[in-house]
């Protein structure tokens, strides 16, 4: 993913004594900020030439970060500043705003912060707060956190979602307004047939069809072909589906989509499990590649949580029904036909590692066009789960922290037995009491990445402007 431009804008006293004297601390305070979010590794940051002074400086510091690139800004403070430069500042320089101060006792960063933080909120201007030093690993990570989700918010501008064949079997949650996407969020909706999928895939080289099936034969830990369900012939063209959706994606500069696949593709065609599960990946036959959000069924909520993930971590989400809560182990299982990338088989992005714990099965006479079922158990490890919801018309996000778990493989494969066998599965530990959870979940589907993105998904949700419910 590309860097995540970041401009730095430092404020100063407008005595002209007084900032003659501390301009070069403050700036030095700046480019402890910029090199420490350079070494970072997912940022590129503009920073200011002059410490702020006057209401002309602010503006001219203001138009160039905006106009070298900038995607959001840090206001820095680190002693009394006068507010009203932030005042000006913001209204060229670009959003989200995180105003930085330091805490040394003797400079007043904090003063002038929470000056400046006034002013905006009487401005009716949001804005996010962050004190302490740089150098302090608890307050730069929190740094990055709402940097990172900041950006992801501003990414959503401008990108394309793909609704191939709208509205699956009379989901409500997965139907979002298209008017409201784009009020909200930036995001145009582009309404895609799904026969194109077909048509696109019967353009796909023969020679690149079979070099995919060799690969996966060569990879994949057993493909249970059964003269049915699952043919060698099917898993072509299932391959076929996979390359007919990347050829209608970069045609159509589609940014992530959802495919409503049952009912049509899954009587007459093929499942789009392969499809869906080699999208999300890090990687294909062909190569390492950017992870392309592919939500079942059509899910535009559940498409737009995961796009939200992938944009902050950069690595695959998973999307999945809450299928089942076993009380005895207090554990839940979190299953779905599609979707499921082959990376939660063994959390590399190294497609071996993955795919030797991968099982091709017949698809579930649910759907009778066949395919391969792409089958794993996600590895254990931290998750942070979450969904995008609407109620009365208004969005709110939830929050699932949680930990995936492993078993022995045959009392996994027991436990799957118990749903669809075909199906891959995650394991999960929930913080939040089963009760209060079904009482309160908003939707039959789930979404998540491994590792603890709380502060980020609620930083998402405070720029959006909706309530964050944390289930813990």
């Amino acid at each position: 993913m590309k860097k995540i431009k970041v401009g730095i804008i430092t404020m100063s006293d407008g005595r002209e004594y007084l900032h003659e004297e501390y301009k070069d601390m403050l700036l030095s305070y700046q480019k402890d900020i910029a090199e420490a979010l350079e070494a970072e590794g997912s940022f590129e940051v503009i920073e200011g030439l002059r410490a702020v002074n006057s209401n002309t400086v602010a503006k001219e510091e203001a138009i160039r970060i905006k106009e070298a690139g900038a995607e959001l800004t840090i206001f820095n403070y680190a002693i009394w500043c006068y507010p009203q430069y932030t005042a000006v500042a913001q209204n060229f320089a670009p959003g989200p705003y995180l105003l930085f101060c330091n805490l040394h006792p003797s400079e007043c960063g904090m003063v002038g912060m929470l000056a400046a933080a006034g002013t905006l909120d009487q401005l009716g201007i949001p804005c996010h707060r962050l004190w302490g030093s740089v150098k302090d690993p608890q307050v730069f990570s929190r740094m990055v956190a709402f940097l990172k989700a900041a950006a992801a918010v501003c990414r959503l501008r401008g990108m394309t979602f793909g609704n191939f064949g709208g509205r699956p079997m009379g989901m409500y949650t997965a139907v979002a307004s298209a008017e409201q996407w784009q009020r909200e969020f930036g995001i145009d909706i582009e309404n895609v047939e799904q026969d194109d999928i077909i048509r696109a895939g019967e353009l796909a080289p023969q020679e690149k069809v079979d070099a995919a099936f060799a690969w996966l034969e060569a990879r994949v830990g057993r493909i249970e072909y059964d003269g049915a369900g699952l043919t060698p012939e099917k898993l072509k063209t299932q391959i076929r589906s996979y390359y007919g959706l990347r050829s209608i994606i970069e045609k159509r500069k589609l940014d992530f989509i959802g495919i409503k696949a049952h009912g049509d593709l899954t009587d007459r065609y093929v499942t789009m499990d392969i499809a869906e599960a080699f999208l999300n990946d890090p990687y294909d036959w062909d190569g390492p590649h950017e992870p392309i959000v592919a939500a079942t069924e059509s899910d535009m909520d559940g498409a737009l949580t995961m796009q939200l993930f992938k944009m902050i971590t950069g690595k695959p989400v998973l999307f999945a029904d809450v299928r089942h809560y076993d009380k005895e182990r207090d554990v839940w299982y979190f299953s779905n036909s599609g979707t499921h990338a082959t990376y939660f088989a063994g959390a590399s992005d190294i497609p071996e590692e993955n795919l030797k714990n991968v099982t091709f099965y017949p698809e579930t006479h649910y759907y009778p066009a066949g395919g391969a079922s792409v089958h794993h158990f996600a590895k254990a490890g931290k998750v942070t789960l979450a969904r995008l919801a609407r109620k009365n018309g208004r969005y709110y996000m939830t929050i699932v922290p949680a930990e995936f778990v492993n078993y022995s493989r045959e009392e996994m494969l027991a436990m799957g037995s118990t749903t669809t066998p075909a199906w891959p599965a995650a394991f999960a530990k929930l913080k939040v009491s089963a009760d209060r959870f079904l009482a309160s979940y908003p939707c039959n589907h789930i979404h998540g990445v491994y590792g603890d993105y709380v502060e980020e998904m609620k930083i998402c949700a405070s720029i959006m402007g909706m309530e964050a419910v944390v289930f813990e």
